[in-house]
């Protein structure tokens, strides 16, 4: 094994930030498309994700996290709850609401297209060399130190 001399080569933050974005962007799209076809649809799925990380919610809180009017989500989570994803039950404190929750349905599915995801990546990782896969443990930490700041 031979070992290889890297230069470190300073990139100024103003032309690194839309490299960085670009190949943020482009993974992102690319692990999104990875799901069973013919299942749920990308809102469906993003809207099911939400449930799954933020917890149950009330059809206006799951419409500004996802960023779409509440008439859109109206219908997005009626999907759901067709296919037995979502129930709504009675808010605790305003009659006049419902909130939503997963089913272990909608649980399952959710760990369905993360297990699919994940697996992608797994293969696409396995294709790098040990040092790409070190290099790209420091980066998933420091993209989370970005992410929280």
């Amino acid at each position: 094994m031979t070992e290889r001399t890297v230069m470190a080569v300073r990139v100024p933050p103003a032309q690194l930030a839309p490299q960085l974005r670009d190949a943020i962007t482009r993974l992102n799209r690319r692990v999104r498309q990875t799901r069973p076809v013919g299942e749920l649809t990308g809102t469906q799925l993003s809207a099911l994700t939400s449930l799954e990380l933020a917890g149950a919610l009330t059809p206006r809180e799951l419409a500004d996290l996802e960023r779409v009017q509440p008439p859109t989500m109206t219908k997005i989570v009626a999907k759901l709850e067709e296919r037995g994803l979502v129930r709504r039950s009675p808010h605790p404190t305003d009659g006049r609401q419902v909130i939503l929750a997963l089913t272990e349905a909608g649980h399952e599915v959710f760990v369905g297209y993360e297990r699919v995801r994940n697996e992608w990546l797994a293969q696409r990782l396995e294709a790098l060399t040990d040092e790409e896969r070190d290099t790209l443990t420091r980066a998933a930490e420091i993209l989370l130190k970005v992410a929280r700041a």
